[in-house]
């Protein structure tokens, strides 16, 4: 899939000039690929849910548009809570088992649709608008545990890079855990067999992580299958060497891209725990860092 991305960039850019707004959208077509439909919710698992409406800008910055979320308690009043953020296929449904196992595991849990994908509004998202996406759902998360120690952040895959973005804004953030992401689209493209080509010049959607780990305070878990056949393990371990501490990172024997935090929690019980001891010696602060230029 990434290499037919790739090779699409590179037809799209010669034929219509790097930058315009085709080549974007494209792009944007090729990454994204938003899925409507639900093959279950919360409830088909015998789990309490609410559905979340988050307003964010529109397209054209003026109109509202709304993000669909799932709210997911856990049945003790001091658990810690976390946003969880998917990837680029599929739909809040098609997670619903990964997301029911974060709830399992003791988290009341956040889980949205970034615009295009399930129930939220829009047709097709772009970087700026899943990053939009992906606060407002941390500023609703505060609403709801008001304790920046039992706030915790989750990402797959893409939306790992997601989950670096958000914090690498925001200083409240408890603990972030990475789980099969990548290093930028621009590394990505340059380990294809198109790698021989400035790809890099035509991006439009960067998912530069490595450029901003560095500025995640928190504590972080990377969690990255060897067997991953979509993201190279190598790149987790970049974004492991280039992040502050405290940090662990886990490479799981065997494991793809969708299934290393499943081995990972029957493997290593005390992977979520330590993480979370971490976050309470580490004490995030209550509030945003300002940031005055992002892509």
């Amino acid at each position: 899939m990434l290499e037919r991305t790739i090779a699409a960039i590179v037809i799209g850019a010669a034929a219509a000039g790097s930058g315009c707004a085709y080549l974007d959208v494209m792009q944007r077509e090729l990454i994204y690929q938003p899925v409507r439909d639900y093959s279950g919710t919360p409830a088909d698992r015998g789990l309490e849910f609410e559905d979340v409406w988050l307003s964010v800008k529109g397209a054209q910055g003026d109109a509202r548009e709304r993000v669909h979320g799932w709210w997911l308690p856990a049945r003790g009043p001091d658990a810690p809570t976390l946003l969880y953020l998917h990837g680029t296929r599929g739909s809040l449904g098609r997670n619903l088992y990964r997301i029911a196992r974060w709830r399992e595991l003791g988290f009341s849990v956040l889980a949205i649709d970034y615009r295009g994908f399930g129930r939220s509004d829009g047709e097709l998202p772009s970087e700026t608008e899943v990053y939009a996406d992906a606060q407002a759902a941390w500023e609703y998360l505060r609403k709801r545990e008001p304790d920046p120690q039992r706030r915790f952040l989750y990402g797959h895959s893409l939306g790992g890079a997601v989950a670096i973005d958000v914090a690498s804004r925001n200083a409240d953030v408890a603990g972030l855990i990475v789980e099969s992401s990548f290093t930028s689209m621009s590394d990505m493209a340059a380990r294809s067999k198109y790698g021989f080509l400035p790809v890099g010049l035509v991006l439009t959607q960067h998912f530069d992580s490595l450029a901003k780990i560095s500025g995640v305070s928190a504590p972080v878990l990377f969690i990255h299958g060897t067997g991953d056949r979509y993201v190279p393990p190598e790149m987790s371990e970049r974004l492991y060497q280039a992040a502050r501490e405290p940090k662990r990172l886990l490479l799981v024997e065997n494991a793809g891209h969708n299934d290393a935090s499943m081995r990972v929690i029957e493997r290593d019980p005390d992977a979520i725990p330590d993480l979370m001891r971490q976050a309470r010696a580490v004490r995030p602060a209550d509030v945003r860092i300002p940031i005055s230029a992002h892509q």
